[in-house]
């Protein structure tokens, strides 16, 4: 086990946003966090990741209690995250983009690591070239010296995804990774979520529901705040608390 959320409550002006939340992420699998639009998947993923802070709970991660951490400490531990809207350095080449992505490790930092002369130091040798192996991975090598603001939607919905595994993490809390995708590139998404899985755990909020069928190993549902049904993909499928959150009858879910 990676990660483990204990009793994680929330509350806004008295409401809450998330209530008594418990669930775990083992090692190498997937946890797909769904729920209807205000059901508190967001407010999770800012408390796991540092940006707010639950008024009780804990959240261990690797063995210990990392409430109260700042975001900068929870991404310097191994856990990172992408969101809603694209986080891109426009202006940067997309190898550029991801060897800034791999500042976390480094010894120097990315940005001095680029700029020290000469310029092509060890350091930035090393990142250069394992920043081109995760271009070729999903298929952008060919695109690597482009400006990031250059590719198309979809394509920089990879490259930031691409990015946020530049740094190693040991946890990567990906949000909605499949918007604005075409079927291709979500095809192109859901194999190479189930490809990480060697290499990381992974959260995935996703309203694709045949991406989160495919690749999730656990699915943990939230209905205003509150987990309703955890478990594997079959059996959520069939869940009629689930079921009824989603479509208020008894059909299942595709």
């Amino acid at each position: 086990m990676i990660l483990k959320l204990n009793e994680i409550t929330k509350y806004f002006g008295g409401i809450a946003a998330v209530e008594d939340v418990e669930f775990e992420v083992k090692e190498g699998n997937i946890v797909a966090l769904i729920g209807p639009n205000g059901a508190g998947k967001t407010t999770l993923f800012n408390i796991i990741t540092g940006a707010l802070s639950p008024n009780q709970g804990s959240i261990i991660y690797k063995g210990k209690d990392m409430i109260g951490n700042k975001p900068f400490q929870m991404a310097s531990a191994g856990i990172t995250r992408t969101f809603q809207n694209l986080q891109l350095f426009g202006g940067m080449t997309v190898l550029e983009n991801i060897m800034a992505g791999a500042y976390l490790r480094g010894k120097k930092g990315f940005l001095q690591s680029f700029y020290t002369l000469p310029r092509k130091c060890s350091e930035e040798k090393r990142i250069r070239t394992e920043a081109l192996f995760l271009l070729e991975e999903i298929g952008l090598a060919e695109m690597a010296e482009l400006p990031a603001a250059a590719l198309p939607f979809g394509k920089q919905r990879l490259l930031e995804i691409v990015r946020a595994l530049a740094s190693e993490p040991s946890l990567i809390l990906f949000d909605e990774p499949a918007a604005g995708l075409n079927i291709v590139e979500t095809e192109t998404l859901t194999n190479y979520l189930k490809h990480l899985k060697k290499r990381t755990s992974m959260i995935l909020i996703e309203h694709d529901m045949e991406t989160i069928m495919e690749a999730a190993d656990r699915i943990v549902v939230l209905d205003f705040g509150r987990v309703i049904a955890q478990g594997t993909p079959a059996e959520i499928q069939v869940n009629p608390e689930v079921i009824k959150a989603y479509l208020g009858e008894d059909e299942q879910i595709a």
